[in-house]
C-alpha cells in the first residue's frame, strides 16, 4: 500500500522536470570539470572533487545558475519564480565568493599557526579545511557553465 502509494505521489515528477535537471547538470558537468582540471594538473583522479567544496569552475555557482536558467527558458524570464531563482542564484554566488572564501582564508591562517607552534610539542587534533569558497573567476566561470548547460538541455528538451 505505501509503494503504490509513493508510486502516484508527484513528488517523483520532480525527477523528470526539465528544470530539475538543468540544475543538477550544471552541477555534474561542473564538478566533472573541476575533477579533470585537478587530474591534468596532478596526474592523479581524484573523486572526491565530486562532491568538494572550492576550485575551478564553481559548482554552486553552476547550480544555481542552472536553475535560474532553466526556470527563466520554461516559464519566462519575467515570471516571478524565475525572478526569484535569479535573486537565489546571487545570494549564493555572493556568499561563496566573499563569505566562504574569507573562511577559507582564516582555515589558511589557523593551520599556518598550527604548524608554527607544533615545534612546542602542541598536537593539533585537525587541521582546518581552506578549500571552502571560490575566486570571483571560478565562480564566474561556474556561473557560465550552468547557463551553457540549461541552454543546452533546454534547446534539446
Amino acid at each position: 500500500m505505501i509503494v503504490a502509494a509513493i508510486q502516484h505521489c508527484e513528488v517523483w515528477e520532480v525527477f523528470t522536470a526539465r528544470v530539475f535537471w538543468c540544475a543538477l547538470g550544471g552541477w555534474i558537468v561542473a564538478s566533472l570539470v573541476k575533477m579533470a582540471i585537478a587530474a591534468w594538473k596532478t596526474h592523479e583522479v581524484d573523486f572526491t572533487y565530486l562532491v568538494a567544496t572550492g576550485g575551478m569552475p564553481s559548482s554552486h555557482s553552476a547550480t544555481v545558475a542552472g536553475l535560474a536558467f532553466g526556470i527563466g527558458y520554461t516559464e519566462g524570464f519575467d515570471s516571478s519564480v524565475c525572478v526569484l531563482a535569479i535573486a537565489f542564484a546571487i545570494v549564493t554566488m555572493f556568499d561563496a565568493a566573499t563569505v566562504r572564501r574569507a573562511a577559507g582564508e582564516h582555515a589558511k591562517i589557523l593551520n599556518a599557526i598550527v604548524r608554527d607552534i607544533k615545534e612546542l610539542k602542541f598536537r593539533p587534533q585537525q587541521r582546518f579545511k581552506e578549500l571552502l569558497g571560490h575566486t570571483r573567476k571560478e565562480v564566474f566561470w561556474g556561473m557560465v557553465t550552468g547557463i551553457v548547460w540549461a541552454t543546452l538541455v533546454c534547446a534539446v528538451w
